[in-house]
């Protein structure tokens, strides 16, 4: 039987193998062959990546990241692909995530230039910004009050840079302690051993939150940086990449975004805080751009 043209084009199209299923690579193979998807997360950074009582990761990020295990589920049909938990600090999570112990890495890290190098990021999912928390009995305002006084920053994060730049600049002369993680820094601040705490504004509130003497502390002052969140994972994986992304459109179109957002920052955490923070017209814009409907 003869075949015209199109048809013989179909016929052989339906006769090979898909690409996807002959030729994976990367993070998609390593998942496939290990039959896991290793998740990186972070003990304290509230709410977008922490863990409950009893030990198991929680938060905004997290479950943005198990909408992108789903869509790499649907690219296996019949394997069951295993949910796998990594802790990582903001100095071990770039690591983590080079040498393949993370696939993806679901916390509040900023997708900036000089990260970019490195690693790759999902679509930006937040936007926050340095500013200071200090006591409310210490009188300070701004970081123009920061004069020889001691700031606390968590290790690995761009807060120090965009404090360190101020100082400089304005001659404050501010000098730096430095916390593991930013539950250590709070501690730092609260037993007094700095004067301020220096991270991303949302963290901050997450922490004062759900702190029994959050009352007795605030944030204040200026943005002193510009911080988009992005899920990140390893480098030039343009399959896995496209996995993320299409994971983030299904997310914007349905406005399940929005929807995770407002879970997270509008109503009731887990543990009973609520944060009550306002969706910034900066990420509504953002949102629109990668999806979700007016």
């Amino acid at each position: 039987m003869r075949l015209l043209p199109t048809a013989a084009l179909i016929a052989s199209l339906l006769a090979i193998p898909s690409a996807r299923a002959q030729e994976l690579t990367g993070t998609l193979k390593k998942i496939k062959d290990g039959k896991v998807v290793t998740l990186g997360y972070r003990e304290s950074s509230i709410p977008f990546s922490y863990v409950t009582k009893a030990g198991d990761p929680i938060g905004y990020s997290i479950d943005l990241c198990n909408a992108v295990v789903d869509e790499v589920s649907k690219e296996f049909e019949g394997v069951e692909i295993a949910v796998k938990y990594k802790k990582v600090t903001s100095e071990t999570r770039i690591p983590a995530v080079r040498s393949g112990e993370v696939d993806l890495e679901c916390g509040s890290t900023t997708a900036n230039f000089e990260r970019k190098k490195e690693v790759s990021f999902s679509p930006v999912f937040f936007v926050a910004g340095t500013k200071l928390l200090v006591a409310r009995s210490s009188g300070i305002s701004s970081y123009r009050d920061l004069r020889d006084k001691t700031v606390v920053v968590t290790a690995g994060t761009t807060n120090e840079a965009a404090v360190r730049a101020i100082s400089d600049k304005q001659h404050l002369g501010i000098k730096f302690l430095v916390g593991n993680d930013h539950a250590q820094s709070f501690d730092m601040l609260k037993e007094g051993k700095a004067d301020a705490f220096a991270t991303d504004d949302v963290l901050l509130y997450g922490l004062v939150a759900t702190t029994k003497s959050g009352d007795l502390y605030h944030v204040v002052g200026d943005y002193l940086s510009y911080d988009p969140y992005g899920l990140m994972y390893r480098k030039d994986d343009s399959d896995f990449a496209a996995v993320v992304d299409r994971t983030f459109t299904r997310l914007a179109q349905s406005r399940e975004l929005v929807q995770l957002y407002n879970k997270w920052f509008q109503q009731r955490l887990p543990s009973g805080e609520i944060l009550d923070l306002p969706m910034s017209p900066q990420l509504e814009e953002i949102f629109r751009v990668e999806g979700v409907p007016d």
